[in-house]
């Protein structure tokens, strides 16, 4: 992710990552806070108490957390 404060520009490898993970293109994502609306969306998408819905969330959680680095 190429970042300027807020504004950000996932790279073509992120956007395929998070496109295979949640068969949804993260269109539009132009902000740190474009990012946690798409994948608050995706988590709702996929909502669930099982242990695999929960596992799958925590999943998205780390994956942005691994793109956002040291925030």
């Amino acid at each position: 992710m190429l970042r300027l404060g807020n504004a950000i520009r996932l790279t073509p490898r992120e956007i395929d990552h998070l496109t295979h993970l949640t068969e949804f293109k993260p269109e539009g994502v132009k902000s740190l806070a474009d990012l946690d609306v798409y994948i608050e969306r995706c988590k709702q998408y996929y909502w669930g108490k099982s242990r695999e819905s929960k596992q799958f969330h925590q999943l998205l959680d780390d994956v942005v957390a691994d793109m956002r680095g040291a925030d």
